[in-house]
């Protein structure tokens, strides 16, 4: 069976009905599944020294990760040969593909911030960024919003597509059981530091080559302006502090002419990170619609990338 079709079938399931909401009524969604787990034994087993915390932490992350990659693994195993197995893992796959979901997230925040209705606007970014929405302008809004889009299109999109490519439906489950883990725990504060550095670490490394092939990506789909968009890349991304986020994130500045990342506020904490493609102005409103369009283009490159390597496997 294709793996590449398989990822290929997903996305186009996704494009046409997203995650309905009878769905996630009726049945959840697998990420919320994985969250329920990872809170149960994170409640269990995050106590005690650091040393202890770093060791159950490790485990939580390992039986998460197998809690998700085995049963994918099993029910592979049993799939017919041939393209009915690549469609049906296709189905199974669906789920696990956010690039709908991203989508409308952020052009819930462009509406209203195209509207001139800041409150608006702040209340369905605070959906997608976790800084403080009450301190954000126009601009503040429109670059938190550009800077969740770049980097989710890695994390959300991207990196489950290039291990379901790599490795069909183990790949996909655990790559996001990873994601999940980092989200949940993979903080840098008293509580998550040691317990969630094992699963912090793994999400760096499996995102190393997504989030780079993402911000090829988003080079290629700015046409003209894919020159400027590799060389921001590469001089800024390795100042983020991330280092995966500022690849996908830098080729989005260069490509809309904007600068990204740079201070922020979290709470009562002021986050001073260096600026992406610094010399250019803040985004403007109508730069998150223009950032929309550029993502479009991406995932519209990603599916034919998918559709060559099953043409010429």
């Amino acid at each position: 069976m294709s793996f590449a079709l398989m990822m290929l079938g997903g996305m186009a399931l996704d494009l046409a009905m997203g995650w309905p909401d009878g769905f996630y009524t009726r049945v959840g969604h697998p990420v919320t599944w994985l969250g329920r787990a990872i809170t149960a034994l994170e409640r269990r087993l995050n106590r005690g020294g650091r040393r202890r915390r770093l060791w159950l932490g490790a485990l939580t992350t390992l039986l998460i990760v197998a809690i998700a990659a085995l049963p994918a693994f099993t029910v592979q195993a049993l799939l017919p040969e041939g393209i009915a197995g690549s469609l049906i893992g296709a189905v199974l796959a669906w789920p696990l593909i956010a690039m709908r979901s991203m989508h409308d997230h952020v052009a819930a925040v462009a509406r209203p911030l195209a509207a001139g209705d800041l409150d608006a606007a702040r209340r369905a970014v605070s959906m997608i960024v976790g800084r403080d929405p009450a301190t954000l302008d126009a601009a503040g809004i429109a670059r938190a919003a550009t800077e969740s889009l770049a980097e989710n299109s890695s994390d959300g999109i991207i990196a489950p597509l290039f291990w379901g490519a790599v490795a069909g439906l183990p790949g996909i489950a655990a790559y996001k059981a990873v994601n999940t883990l980092d989200s949940m725990i993979g903080h840098r504060s008293p509580r998550f530091e040691a317990f969630g550095k094992c699963a912090a670490r793994l999400d760096d490394a499996v995102n190393w080559i997504p989030a780079r092939l993402t911000g090829l990506l988003f080079a290629l789909a700015s046409g003209r302006h894919l020159p400027k968009a590799l060389r921001v890349m590469g001089r800024d991304a390795p100042k983020h502090r991330s280092p995966n986020a500022g690849w996908p994130e830098g080729a989005m500045a260069a490509a809309l002419n904007v600068r990204l990342s740079g201070p922020r506020i979290y709470g009562d904490r002021i986050a001073d990170e260096p600026w992406l493609n610094g010399s250019a102005p803040d985004p403007a409103p109508r730069d998150l619609a223009r950032a929309l369009r550029l993502y479009r283009r991406t995932m519209a490159l990603c599916a034919l990338a998918l559709a060559a390597l099953i043409l010429f496997r």
